[in-house]
């Protein structure tokens, strides 16, 4: 499904045909007159039952408000947001099928763990035993279980993201919202904690909305991302879409690394770069279009000046290795060509030898690696 001119890839075996969040036409300002500021800007996006969704972008790109809109921690200024079907654009927070685990975790100090994830449940008037009954099974579920008398300051950052999801989840919510949780963890801490939470999801079949500017965190857990700038949603996909298949200038150099090569559309499906080459690289651009070639680093191969095969010469350009970084699993290559500096990651294990800065170097890559976008 397309919306917005958005791209879309299909979600398999969800749970149901009706989106778990539909939003449409979402606009969202703060202030008035000159200091007006669009926060949010006319989106259209799907969430289905049984997704884990992560909305990714820099900081002030509006994915923290579009969370706090499906919380009902704000209202949007226009537009429709269906949870289930139902409209909640105008419903607080404690009317909404959803919760929120936020980064500082907002845990009690006072309380125990069995408490603190109790704490949902007692406030909804259920009684003790049915109360700390569910909780047990959530503790259980956060592999917590031995743990339910501790305090908070008894534990690890990563045992406390476990009792903010338990809490968040003991109320059985339909939409589960994450705005950034695992920001104040170690970078190790954090990479288990991917792990645990995509499993997580998975075995409870709980749509999963996640918040992150973080690109490998969203592209190892998410089953689609939405990219934001600017208050406004450039794409949405697979994590293979758009990392392969970038929507644009912004996308392409947003998700990974990426060397972007600047170029003009010329008639047919190639496109002359800057040293007036013309390589091979179809778009739907027209003649004459300023754009740029989207190359990522370890799709290109080097090799000693001139040793380029036979098969990839139209697509290699000659240069000098201005820097070498070795990162354990890759070398990392700054090769300088003429108009641009090329960044080239090769396998540590496998190469053809190690260059030196100074070193006189071909590079290429394979016709299918070439991407056009444009703005």
């Amino acid at each position: 499904m397309t919306e917005a001119g958005v791209a879309h890839v299909d979600v398999e075996e969800v749970a149901t045909t009706v989106d778990a969040v539909a939003i449409r036409g979402v606009t969202k300002r703060f202030g008035s007159g000159d200091g007006e500021v669009v926060a949010v800007d006319d989106i259209d996006l799907s969430i289905a039952d049984g997704e884990f969704f992560a909305m990714l972008g820099p900081s002030g790109c509006g994915k923290t408000t579009t969370l706090r809109m499906i919380a009902g921690l704000e209202f949007p200024t226009s537009g429709s947001l269906k949870i289930f079907g139902d409209e909640v654009g105008t419903l607080p927070p404690n009317k909404r099928p959803v919760n929120t685990v936020f980064q500082n975790y907002a845990l009690f100090p006072h309380m125990t763990v069995l408490d603190n994830v109790s704490f949902g449940l007692r406030m909804q008037g259920v009684d003790k035993a049915t109360a700390s009954g569910r909780a047990s099974e959530l503790i259980d579920l956060v592999q917590l279980s031995g743990m339910e008398k501790r305090k908070p300051s008894q534990l690890s950052g990563g045992q406390q993201q476990r009792v903010a999801l338990a809490r968040a989840l003991v109320n059985r919510p339909k939409v589960l919202l994450l705005d950034e949780p695992l920001g104040a963890l170690d970078l190790k801490l954090r990479q288990e904690m991917q792990l645990e939470l995509k499993s997580l999801q998975r075995d409870l079949g709980v749509s999963f909305v996640f918040v992150t500017h973080d690109q490998e965190e969203a592209l190892t857990m998410s089953d689609r991302i939405a990219v934001m700038h600017d208050g406004r949603l450039l794409q949405v996909g697979s994590a293979e879409e758009l990392y392969e298949r970038p929507a644009n200038r912004f996308v392409a150099d947003f998700i990974g690394q990426t060397n972007l090569i600047e170029a003009t559309v010329a008639d047919g499906d190639m496109i002359v770069l800057g040293n007036g080459s013309k390589v091979l690289a179809p778009s739907d651009y027209a003649a004459g279009t300023p754009v740029a070639m989207s190359l990522r680093p370890e799709a290109i191969s080097i090799g000693t000046r001139g040793s380029v095969p036979a098969e990839h010469q139209a697509d290699s350009l000659d240069g000098v290795v201005s820097t070498a970084v070795y990162l354990g699993h890759a070398l990392d290559y700054h090769v300088s060509v003429d108009w641009i500096d090329l960044e080239v990651r090769a396998p540590a294990v496998g190469s053809r030898g190690r260059f030196q800065p100074g070193d006189e170097v071909s590079v290429w890559w394979d016709r299918s690696s070439n991407w056009v976008v444009a703005d």
